[in-house]
């Protein structure tokens, strides 16, 4: 609940900062450039940090066969011996969450029996949930270019396929709703996953919860001056940005929800998003059965063989019986 209440603060604070304190300077021009430059500097430092980090021996996470013995079957996606292997393994796992869609559930039965099942369900919200939050942000280009990129307008047409009325319902909006809402409640409601989850895991599903609610808000049943919303994001891309008249606060609180995001960005799990090109853990061929990999930081150690030992001790190893090597 400190998360949820945390993000009603957020709420409150930019919508009362806006209607009763008239801080659309501070909300609408200070906090973006801000928030965009803690983004950039946190983004670029944490990866810079994981690039930077020795990686001296292979250790990819695996569930499948290494390469071995010409006669026992490699399984060449789960643990590829090769940068090509690794590649499609990368790919997979960026595009589809291969790795999640293997993942497993526990379940007791009477008896004490153990049953595994897929975890289909989490697979798909967070499809869903990626999926639709990339369709809205490259949408929301619109906002930021002039010309919009046909890409851009192609993406709309297919997002607003189905169209119901008007304004027309863009589906992306929707699903993103409805992910992020399966994803918090999933977290809410099972008991394994609440007891491992901290207020930091709930705090970005609220956060982007009410990113999702306001948007959906502004667009379906509020009256929002686009033109002018249109004529403010230019002018913060081309660093001329000036106050819009007539947009109300509600603008204002999304605007002050997508700037927390992007802050809180860095310094969170979200960080995955890069995180997943650097992790030895998935980025390594798991050759180690075909390869010595040999720790570059080892520094030369004095070894006392066992032959200069016996040299050292021949004499009462003799005493005490103990067999020795005779010298030539």
């Amino acid at each position: 609940m400190f998360s949820l209440m945390a993000v009603i603060l957020l709420f409150l604070l930019a919508y009362a900062g806006v209607e009763v304190a008239g801080l659309q300077v501070v909300f609408g021009i200070v906090i973006p450039y801000a928030a965009f430059a803690v983004f950039l500097v946190g983004f670029a430092n944490r990866v810079m940090c994981w690039a930077y980090s020795p990686v001296p021996f292979r250790i990819p996470t695996t569930c499948g066969q290494q390469t071995s013995l010409p006669w026992i079957k490699q399984a060449k996606l789960d643990c590829p011996s090769t940068t090509g292997g690794v590649i499609v393994r990368m790919i997979l796992e960026i595009t589809v969450f291969r790795s999640l869609f293997r993942n497993l559930k526990l379940k007791m039965h009477e008896g004490g029996k153990l049953a595994y099942s897929l975890e289909l369900f989490l697979w798909l919200g967070a499809l869903a949930f990626h999926y639709s939050f990339l369709v809205v942000c490259v949408r929301h280009l619109r906002f930021f270019t002039e010309p919009v990129p046909f890409f851009v307008k192609i993406l709309e047409k297919l997002d607003g396929f189905f169209q119901f009325g008007l304004p027309i319902v863009y589906l992306s909006g929707i699903v993103l709703l409805a992910a992020v809402i399966y994803l918090c409640l999933r977290r809410m409601l099972m008991p394994q996953v609440n007891y491992i989850s901290l207020a930091s895991d709930f705090f970005p599903l609220f956060l982007i919860m009410g990113i999702a609610v306001t948007g959906i808000m502004m667009r379906y049943f509020t009256k929002v001056d686009v033109v002018g919303i249109k004529e403010f994001t230019m002018g913060l891309v081309t660093f001329r940005p000036a106050v819009p008249a007539g947009v109300g606060g509600l603008f204002y609180v999304h605007l002050f929800f997508v700037c927390t995001l992007l802050a809180y960005f860095p310094f969170s799990k979200l960080m995955h998003m890069g995180g997943v090109f650097m992790s030895p853990t998935r980025n390594l061929p798991c050759d180690t059965r075909a390869k010595r990999h040999v720790n570059p930081w080892n520094y030369p150690v004095p070894v006392h063989t066992y032959e200069e030992y016996e040299e050292d001790f021949r004499e009462h190893m003799i005493e005490a019986g103990l067999p020795v090597e005779e010298k030539e």
